[in-house]
C-alpha cells in the first residue's frame, strides 16, 4: 500500500515484515528501530559492539542512538509504550531530528521498524513527515533546495498499517493546509481558494459547493460583501460536505473557517513596520477547515461534518467599507463598523448566521483573528471560548494536548458583551482596549443560537522560525487536533 503527499515529495510505504531488500526493491540507506525498552537492544539488527554501545548511550540519553558507516545510518530509538502526551510529542521531535540527520547526510530512504508491537513508532513516522515539508514552489531551482529524503518504508507487522493509513491522511492534510496559507495572495485570491477546496474535494470524497458574488448578493450577506467592497476579486462562499452512510450523529457538526487571503487592515490600514508580511495567512482558519474535511474523508471517519469558509481580501480600494458605516448582515442584525481591520469577525458572523439553516449539534470556529490572543498567550496555544457546554471543551483540550495543539480557554462572561454594544445600531465590530480575543468572540456569539466554540488560531498558525516538526510558514495547526477529536466523536 503506497501514500503520496500532495505534493508528490514524499512517499510512505507500508512492506511486510522482516522486509529483504533485493536489487529490485527501493534501496534502503537508513534504519530507524524503535524499542519499547532498553533490553530490546538486544532484538536488533545491531552487532555485538553497537549493542553494548547503544545500551550505555541509551542509559545516558534516554531517547534514540545514532550509527554511520560508509553512508549508512542506522538508529535505534527508545519509545516505552503506552506513552502520555508529552512523551508523544517527544517521539515526534525525535523523529524531525532523524529527518534532519538524514537530509544532511542526503540520504533519499528509510526503514522504520518496531522490534516490539508499539504503534508509538508512528509517532516518530509522524514527526518525520511533518518536519520534511518544504514549500518550493516558487524557487527558480527546485531540485537544488529540494530535501534528500523522498521514502518512509514502514515495516508491518509490529506496526499496525491501518493506523499507518490514518496517520497519512492526517499528516498529508497538515502539509496541504500549510501549502494554502503559505500561497501568496498574488496566486491564492478568493476564487482560486475555492479553485483548490474544490480540488481537495475531488481528491478526498468530500462534496463542494462554491457560491459565487452574485448569489453571496442575493443571500444578503452584508459582513462579507463590506469587506470585499475594496478588492478587485470577487468573494466566494464555500460549503463543503462530508456525510458518510453512517454517520454517528444525527444532526451535523459544523465547522466555519476565516477565508481573508490577504488582511491589508483595509482603510484602517495596519500601522506598524513588517505587519503585512505574512497578512496572507489570514486564511489559516478557512486551511484548518479545509484540511480536516479533506483527512477525515480520506480516512474514512463515521461522522458528518459540514465546512463554512467565506472568502474574500480586505483592501483599501475606492469603494472600501469605511469607519463609521452601519452595515446590515446575513440575519438582519446592524453593526456600526469602527474598524476596518475588525474584518475577520464581519465575515465569519455571516458564516455563523448561516450555519443555523443546519441545525447544527455543535459549531466550532477557526480563525487568526486578533493580535490580542496572541499577545495573551502567545505562539504555543490557541485561544478559545465560547457556548459550549463543559464536556466539549474538556474533550477538545484531550485531543489538543493528545497531538500537542493545546488551547487556552477565556472567560466568557456576560459582562464583555457591554463592550460591544453602539450607540447606534445593534452592536459594533470593536470593544475597548483591553479583552480584545474575548470581546471579538462575544461580537460572533452575536450571531449563534446553539452550542459554539471559538477557536482563535492567531498564535500558533505561523511559523517564523522552524522548530521540531514545524518548518517556517504556516503550521497546519488545528488539523490534527480536530482530526483527534472527530475520530472519537
Amino acid at each position: 500500500m503506497t501514500f503520496f503527499s500532495a505534493k508528490g515529495l514524499l512517499e510512505i510505504v507500508i512492506l511486510g515484515k522482516n522486509v529483504e531488500m533485493g536489487a529490485k526493491k527501493k534501496e534502503v540507506y537508513a534504519t530507524v528501530e524503535v524499542i519499547a525498552a532498553k533490553k530490546e537492544v538486544d532484538n536488533t539488527s545491531l552487532d555485538a559492539a553497537q549493542k553494548k554501545y547503544a545500551k550505555e548511550k541509551l542509559k545516558e540519553q534516554g531517547d534514540h542512538v545514532v550509527f554511520g558507516d560508509l553512508g549508512v545510518l542506522n538508529f535505534v530509538v527508545l519509545a516505552k509504550s503506552k506513552q502520555d502526551y508529552k512523551g508523544a510529542e517527544k517521539l515526534r521531535k525525535t523523529g524531525a531530528a532523524i529527518t534532519k540527520k538524514l537530509n544532511d547526510a542526503k540520504l533519499s530512504n528509510v526503514l522504520v521498524k518496531s522490534i516490539s508491537k508499539n504503534d508509538d513508532a508512528l509517532y516518530i513516522v509522524e514527526g518525520m513527515a511533518l518536519s520534511n515539508y518544504q514549500f518550493l514552489k516558487y524557487f527558480s531551482d527546485k531540485k537544488k533546495k529540494a530535501n534528500s529524503l523522498e521514502n518512509i518504508l514502514v515495516e508491518e507487522g509490529n506496526i499496525s498499517s491501518k493506523k499507518t493509513a490514518e496517520m497519512w491522511s492526517v499528516v498529508e492534510a497538515v502539509l496541504k493546509a500549510r501549502d494554502l496559507v503559505n500561497e501568496p495572495q498574488s496566486y491564492l485570491s478568493a476564487p482560486q481558494l475555492s479553485v483548490e477546496i474544490q480540488e481537495m474535494g475531488m481528491y478526498a470524497g468530500f462534496d463542494v459547493t462554491v457560491l459565487d458574488q452574485a448569489k453571496i448578493e442575493s443571500l444578503k450577506m452584508g459582513g462579507l460583501l463590506a469587506v470585499n467592497k475594496g478588492s478587485v476579486a470577487p468573494c466566494t462562499f464555500n460549503i463543503l460536505e462530508y456525510k458518510p452512510k453512517k454517520a454517528k450523529n444525527k444532526k451535523p457538526l459544523i465547522l466555519v473557517g476565516k477565508g481573508v487571503v490577504y488582511d491589508t487592515g483595509g482603510l484602517s490600514l495596519k500601522p506598524t513596520a513588517n505587519s503585512m508580511d505574512f497578512m496572507k495567512s489570514d486564511m489559516g482558519g478557512a486551511a484548518v477547515v479545509a484540511g480536516t474535511l479533506q483527512a477525515i474523508a480520506k480516512a474514512g471517519l463515521n461522522v458528518h461534518v459540514i465546512g463554512l469558509i467565506p472568502a474574500t481580501d480586505n483592501r483599501p480600494g475606492g469603494d472600501a467599507y469605511a469607519p463609521g458605516d452601519v452595515i446590515k448582515m446575513y440575519d438582519g442584525s446592524t453593526v456600526e463598523v469602527l474598524n476596518t481591520d475588525a474584518e475577520g469577525r464581519m465575515i465569519l458572523a455571516d458564516a455563523l448566521a448561516y450555519a443555523k439553516k443546519y441545525d447544527p449539534e455543535l459549531v466550532i470556529d477557526f480563525a487568526t483573528l486578533t493580535g490580542a490572543a496572541m499577545r495573551a498567550v502567545g505562539s504555543h496555544a490557541s485561544v478559545v471560548m465560547g457556548s459550549a457546554d463543559e464536556k466539549v471543551f474538556n474533550r477538545l483540550s484531550e485531543a489538543g494536548n493528545e497531538v500537542y495543539e493545546r488551547q487556552a480557554r477565556m472567560p466568557f462572561y456576560e459582562e464583555y458583551g457591554e463592550e460591544i454594544k453602539s450607540q447606534i445600531a445593534d452592536i459594533k465590530n470593536l470593544g475597548g482596549p483591553t479583552a480584545g480575543a474575548i470581546t471579538a468572540g462575544k461580537f460572533l456569539e452575536h450571531f449563534t443560537d446553539y452550542p459554539w466554540v471559538h477557536m482563535d488560531i492567531a498564535g500558533p498558525a505561523w511559523v517564523t522560525s522552524p522548530k521540531g516538526y514545524f518548518t517556517f510558514g504556516g503550521s497546519g495547526v488545528g488539523v490534527r487536533m480536530m482530526f483527534e477529536y472527530l475520530k472519537n466523536y
